[in-house]
Formats: C-alpha cells, structure tokens, sequence
C-alpha cells in the first residue's frame, strides 16, 4: 500500500520511481562538492595555530577577522575593480558576437555553415595555452601591455557561448521570422529586436559561465600585466600563497583561505541570483534540436 501510494505521488509530478534514487545521490555529490567550500571559509576566520591541527575542526573554535584585515591592507578592491571590469565588458562582448554567431549558424544558409561549426567545436581541444605566446608577443608590439585592451579583447571569442545560442536557435520559430521578414524586417532588425530578446534564458546560462571563467582567468593577465595597479584579482590573490620556495609558511593558511573566500563570492553570488534561469538555459541549449 505505501508503495502504491508513493507511486501515485510520483506519477502525479511526472516523476518515476528511478528517480528517488538519483535525488540521495545527487545530494551526496553536492555534498561532497560543498565540503571543500566549507574548509575555505572555515579556515578563514581561524587563528594561525588552529590551522594545522590532528583533530578537524569544520566550525574555528574561536574566530578572528585578523585574516581578511591582513587581505585589505593590499590594494584588493583595485584589483577587484579590474577583474570586475574585465570580466563585465568580456561577458558582454562574447555573448553579444556569440549570440551573433549562433543565430547565423542555426537560421542563415550559407557554403559550408555546418563545417564552419564543426571547426568551432574542434578548436576547443585545442589548448588556450598554444596561442598565448603569439599573443602577448603582438600585444606588447602594438603597446597594449597592461591595459584594459588586452585584458579585454581576447576573451571575447568564446566557442562555448555559440554553441549554446546556435542549439537555442534552432528550434526558434519560423513563423516568428517570417511575420517579421512580412513587415519589412531585415536581418539585423530580425536578430537584434526579436531573437535576441526572446534568447534571455540562454544568454543568462552563457552569462553566468563565460563571466565565471573570465573573473577566474589567471594565465593571461599573470603575463600581460605588468603593472601592479593593473593587476586582476586572481593574479593579486596568488601573492598570499603560503609557500616561498621551500619552505611552507604555516601561518599564511589563513589568510590565503580569506584572500579565496573574496575572490570567490562574485561567481557564487551571481550564480545565486542566476541560478533558475542557468538551468532553464542549459537545457534550452543541450535538448532542443
């Protein structure tokens, strides 16, 4: 009889039996995924001597705010402001052309469309770190070391965020197209007033993705930045690592795991807010063919 009438509550959401299953194991991957978040944020209000100790502590006996006065006394909202710049203009940029992109190759017909599309997913095994050299070399040429320019313009060509609107147009309406091309709309009237803002649920998903891994992006502003009040973040961030050549610094701990926890609320928060319209993206833009 209970199963009986767990089944009749499953049927009435749509839901199988299978499914229960799979509820337990995704919270115990989510619970895993959250442990190490946990430690950094923990970490982060101990005292030096709290640290590394034989018995683990996941809530500080005692907390101090010492750490993260020690992060402030760097010039962390200039590097803050960077990244946030950077990251912003990026994000913006690649889901613009990326829509652009997208939309051309799901509902314009040209030689070669579907190549032209294969080439893009092939090029992402391609490692990022193959073109940095050749890169840095022909930014330092033209004289845009260590400014907003080449922070900005090479992050802009995200194959991933094409992906995402070329699967969402797809299955974009014709009709809707055709009563625009009616009344006289041309392409760039037909993407820029119509497609464009009805693709909000994939511009968010591909919002939230390309802007986490451009505040993440480490690599290239470590070599194309020269100047310590051009620095982003993530590069101002490594300076609290705990270990100097050979020796480990037991008491950097600390503060290392503060200098992460600020580093890390930007995505998480945006993540937050987001997170409805993240999903509702990615699967507009993995299922619908």
């Amino acid at each position: 009889m209970m199963l009986g009438w767990i089944d009749n509550k499953l049927e009435a959401r749509g839901l199988e039996r299978a499914d229960l299953m799979i509820w337990p194991l995704g919270m115990a991957v989510a619970v895993l995924w959250a442990l190490p978040f946990v430690w950094m944020i923990s970490t982060s209000f101990k005292y030096p001597g709290d640290v590394m100790t034989t018995d683990i502590e996941w809530l500080p006996h005692r907390i101090t705010f010492e750490n993260y006065v020690k992060v402030f006394e760097y010039p962390i909202v200039r590097w803050g402001i960077n990244s946030l710049v950077q990251a912003t203009v990026s994000t913006f940029l690649c889901i613009l052309f990326g829509a652009m992109a997208g939309y051309a190759l799901a509902r314009m017909r040209f030689p070669g469309r579907d190549t032209l599309f294969y080439v893009f997913l092939a090029s992402l095994m391609i490692p990022s770190e193959v073109s940095v050299i050749p890169l840095l070399l022909g930014f330092v040429k033209v004289g845009w070391a260590s400014t907003y320019q080449a922070l900005i313009l090479p992050s802009i060509g995200n194959v991933f965020a094409v992906y995402i609107f070329r699967q969402y147009f797809l299955s974009f309406p014709k009709e809707i197209e055709e009563s625009a091309r009616i009344d006289g709309a041309g392409p760039f009237s037909l993407f820029f007033r119509i497609a464009l803002p009805l693709a909000r649920a994939p511009a968010i998903a591909a919002s939230v993705i390309v802007f986490t891994l451009n505040w993440n992006n480490f690599l290239w502003p470590l070599l194309v930045v020269f100047d310590e009040s051009m620095k982003t973040l993530p590069v101002g961030v490594a300076a609290f690592t705990p270990v100097v050549g050979a020796r480990t610094q037991i008491e950097g701990y600390s503060v290392a795991m503060a200098a992460v926890t600020v580093l890390s609320v930007p995505s998480l928060l945006l993540f937050c807010f987001l997170q409805r319209y993240f999903i509702q993206g990615i699967s507009q833009g993995s299922v619908k063919q």
